[in-house]
This record gives C-alpha cells, sequence and structure tokens, in this order.
C-alpha cells in the first residue's frame, strides 16, 4: 500500500452518500458536531498508521470523536462499504487488520459467573520451614533500630 493520505475530493464524492448523516443537537450545548470529511480522515488514519487512537495528528478531530464514529460505523456495516469503496480489495485486508486490533467486549448476559469460572481454592498461606515462631508480646525484641528518647 500507499503511504497514507487524506481522501480527494472525487473519493469523498463517492463515499459521502454512504455515511449517515449526523443530525444536529436539540440542545444548543457542547461542541458543534466534527466535520465527517475530517472524521473518516482521523478514522483511515489510524486504521493504515496502525497506530492507537490517542496517538492520532492534531489536523484531525478529537480521538474520542473519531473512536466513538468509527465504533458506529464498524458495527452498522457502513465502514465496510467505505473502506470497499476507497481501497477495493485491499479493503479486506485493512479491515482484517483494525477488527483484530479491536477489543472485544461481551456483554453482561454472555460473562460466566465468578463461580463458573474458577473453581474454589482455598488460599494460600505462606509458610517456610525455616521460618522463626513470632513472640507472643510485642515487647518481646530485645533490640530495635530505633533510638527511644528517654
Amino acid at each position: 500500500m500507499n503511504p497514507y493520505r487524506d481522501i480527494t475530493d472525487e473519493e469523498w464524492q463517492r463515499v459521502a452518500p454512504l455515511l449517515p448523516e449526523l443530525r444536529p443537537r436539540s440542545e444548543l450545548r457542547g461542541r458543534p458536531l466534527a466535520n465527517t470529511r475530517s472524521v473518516l480522515n482521523g478514522v483511515l488514519w489510524v486504521m493504515y498508521s496502525g497506530a492507537t487512537w490517542s496517538a492520532m495528528p492534531r489536523k484531525y478531530p478529537s480521538y474520542q470523536t473519531c473512536h466513538r464514529r468509527f465504533k458506529a460505523w464498524h458495527e452498522s456495516g457502513v465502514l465496510k462499504r467505505v473502506m470497499q469503496q476507497l481501497f477495493g480489495a485491499a479493503s479486506d485486508e485493512l479491515c482484517s487488520l483494525m477488527e483484530a486490533r479491536m477489543r472485544i467486549h461481551v456483554a453482561p448476559a454472555q460473562k460466566p459467573l465468578e463461580a463458573e469460572k474458577l473453581p474454589p481454592v482455598a488460599p494460600a498461606v505462606y509458610a517456610p520451614s525455616s521460618a522463626k515462631p513470632l513472640p507472643s508480646s510485642p515487647f518481646a525484641f530485645a533490640s530495635s533500630p530505633f533510638k527511644h528518647a528517654a
């Protein structure tokens, strides 16, 4: 593959109809929505470079925004269609590499119960054979490294 570059105007014209339209927030609070083309460029940069989300260059929107949209696009299948449109046959390899890097979250209903994970085991007690028994009184130690003022 060639070194990564942001998508061109012609490429954007091909993939823009594939991306879901985001509606502006109904309440007038928070940040304005990030530009979808910039977010896509950020997502493609992470996929292509193999870097972590937090290592994204500042020219893209925040990595949290890019990651959130990446997850939504991946789950809905939009990302695979966009990658196919942009990269053709090479998109399969790029998508499979990204899927391998994704963390797999298990839904609570699918998680095994704690008791089912491991059989109950008695706690291990450290008891070396050459250990001397501790004195029964806290004052039984004859010498102390600390000097006490008299």
